[in-house]
C-alpha cells in the first residue's frame, strides 16, 4: 500500500484544516492507520490512529478534543479534522499504517507516505 497525504496549508491560530490520506490499494482488514507529525528539529511524533473499521480511535494528549480522525474504506481514505489549531501544531503531517492498534510507537508504523505541511500562524 502506498499512501499520499493532502490538505495542508497556512492557517491562523484558532482555525481549522482537514487532512486526507489516500491509499493506492485497499489495506487488509486488520490494518489500522494513523497520523504522525514532525516539526523542524524535532522527532516524528504520534498524533492519532484509527482501527480498520473506524470504530476505534486514540489520540495524543496534545490534540485530544481538537482533532478528529476517521476513515472511509470505500474510498481508501483516512482523514484528520483539525480544529482550534495552535502555532505548536505547525509540522509536516504524515500518514501511515500499523498492525498494532493501540501503539503510539514510530517503529510500529510503516508504509509512510509523503507528508503535507501544516503551518499555523499566531
Amino acid at each position: 500500500v502506498q499512501l499520499q497525504a493532502f490538505g495542508g496549508g497556512l492557517v491562523q491560530a484558532g482555525g481549522s484544516l482537514r487532512l486526507s490520506c489516500v491509499a493506492s490499494g485497499r489495506p487488509s482488514n486488520d490494518v489500522s492507520m494513523g497520523w504522525f507529525r514532525q516539526a523542524p528539529g524535532k522527532e516524528r511524533e504520534f498524533v492519532a490512529a484509527v482501527s480498520w473499521s473506524g470504530s476505534g480511535t486514540y489520540y495524543a494528549d496534545s490534540v485530544k478534543g481538537r482533532f478528529t480522525i476517521s476513515r472511509d474504506n470505500a474510498k481508501n481514505t483516512m482523514y484528520l479534522q483539525m480544529n482550534s489549531l495552535k502555532p505548536e501544531d505547525t509540522a509536516v503531517y504524515y500518514c501511515s499504517t500499523t498492525m498494532k492498534y493501540g501503539s503510539r510507537s514510530f517503529g510500529d508504523f510503516g508504509s509512510w507516505g509523503q507528508g503535507t505541511q501544516v503551518t499555523v500562524s499566531s
